[in-house]
């Protein structure tokens, strides 16, 4: 199974874009930040991961201002053929309101 759901920051949104086909493609920048226990000890997480967004959901993310929580779902992938570099490709995603919690 491949299936991602992070709570996230919207920190970079590149212009969007149009494959040949006419499909919007939009690429994007997520914070995350978090807590998790591992092997009993707390662990902070703070990262930014690179992602994309292909057709209605790239539209509609377009529309989202840059700073905005989200809960995002998707996939990972890698960027292409014949590399071991990952993306995230969000399939969903839903505007928060407020701060960010640490979870």
């Amino acid at each position: 199974m491949n299936k991602v759901q992070l709570q996230v920051i919207l920190s970079e949104i590149h212009a969007l874009r149009y494959t040949p086909a006419g499909i919007s493609v939009l690429d994007v920048v997520l914070a995350h930040q978090s807590e998790v226990v591992e092997a009993g000890h707390p662990r902070q997480l703070d990262f930014e991961l690179e992602a994309r967004a292909v057709g209605e959901v790239a539209e509609a993310l377009s529309l989202v201002e840059l700073g905005s929580y989200l809960e995002i779902e998707g996939f990972l992938t890698t960027t292409r053929k014949n590399t071991r570099r990952v993306l995230l490709h969000i399939q969903a995603f839903k505007k928060q309101r407020g701060n960010p919690i640490i979870v």
